[in-house]
């Protein structure tokens, strides 16, 4: 005999879901994931105490304007990554790279170049490091190569400088794309063993990417995470009764238990993470607790992402977010990137507040 008097339609369950996703679809949806679909230089807030952000800004907006050239808008603006004909030396940076620690905007920054680029969307890719490699895995080098030639602007988000193998991949796709007169733009993350500023630095940044390092002008963004500056501390965890309450009035809603959810994302591969969201207005979790080895909390990371990309908001039961990654891992080579996901799944519980409300 029911013991509830919920009605309402069962959740949705993401341990349910095995989304297989075309080559063609990765190429698509190389833009600005859905939160930063509205964002432009101009809503961006820049802190009053750190003059950089506004310097940043002004850069880039000048940057955007100067890659229409007259080709995108039949004037005769100047071109910072105009084609040179062979045996010609380019002149000046063919790319950006944004310098900052994580939650100083980077990537509101640099979705906001991509939008101002003077160019049609199928003329500019937008996506993180690990999107670009899966893009490799699912069409082949040279067809990403060839792919990825006649676009104006490519632009990285938390280019990967963890992985040596990924990272001389990466830069040799790059090096053929500045070749075929491709501006890029990016933002990267920290290297094992520095962890001094919890941040990457631009010289370390260009020394990694070697032959590229002449294409690109560091940018330095400095402050403090926004979505900490002045904001309340991230709700304590919900009762398993509140959270599935949540997930069954919520329309879209899905519900999972956070250590089997944990055990499918084993079986996903991480370029599907998105496609496992599809559809979902909120994530509710129950018995959330410490993650259990290192390959278990990248693939974590790579989801908290996705969620935020799409500001899907996260009800959770068990422990705090800030409890997920063990002391080790917090002082481990993955450092920045388990801290951003601890940010990221903060704000979307934040945003799961008004589930329980309702």
């Amino acid at each position: 005999m029911p013991t509830s008097p919920i009605t309402e339609a069962a959740p949705l369950s993401l341990c349910a879901r095995e989304p297989h996703v075309p080559a063609d679809r990765l190429v698509a949806e190389m833009v600005p994931p859905p939160r930063f679909d509205s964002v432009r230089f101009d809503t961006y807030v820049p802190d009053p105490h750190q003059p950089s952000q506004v310097e940043a800004v002004a850069v880039l907006s000048d940057f955007a304007s100067g890659l229409g050239g007259a080709h995108a808008t039949g004037s005769g603006k100047r071109r910072w990554f105009a084609r040179t004909p062979k045996n010609t030396a380019p002149t000046g940076p063919r790319g950006v790279y944004l310098d900052g620690g994580y939650g100083v905007g980077k990537t509101h920054l640099l979705a906001s170049l991509w939008h101002a680029t003077p160019a049609a969307p199928s003329l500019k890719a937008f996506g993180t490091f690990v999107e670009l490699t899966n893009l490799v895995g699912a069409l082949g080098f040279q067809q990403t190569v060839q792919t990825l030639s006649g676009h104006r602007l490519l632009c990285i988000d938390e280019f990967e400088l963890d992985d040596p193998g990924d990272t001389v991949l990466v830069s040799t796709l790059l090096g053929r794309l500045v070749d075929a007169g491709v501006a890029l733009a990016a933002t990267s993350n920290t290297l094992p063993g520095k962890l001094g500023e919890g941040r990457f630095a631009s010289a370390d940044f260009l020394r990694e990417i070697q032959g590229l390092a002449a294409h690109f002008r560091p940018l330095r963004i400095d402050g403090e995470d926004y979505r900490h500056r002045g904001l309340p501390e991230a709700p304590p965890p919900y009762s398993d009764e509140q959270v599935t309450k949540a997930a069954y009035a919520t329309e879209g809603a899905s519900l999972d238990d956070f250590p089997h959810l944990l055990e499918h994302l084993a079986k996903v591969h991480p370029s599907r993470y998105g496609a496992l969201t599809d559809g979902v207005r909120a994530v509710c979790l129950t018995d959330v607790r410490p993650v259990p080895d290192q390959s278990t909390a990248l693939r974590l990371v790579v989801l908290a992402d996705r969620l935020y990309d799409r500001e899907v908001p996260v009800l959770a039961s068990g422990l705090p977010f800030d409890r997920l990654f063990s002391d080790e891992m917090l002082n481990g080579g993955y450092r920045k990137k388990y801290f951003r996901a601890i940010s990221r799944l903060t704000a979307l519980a934040r945003d799961a507040k008004a589930l329980v409300a309702q």
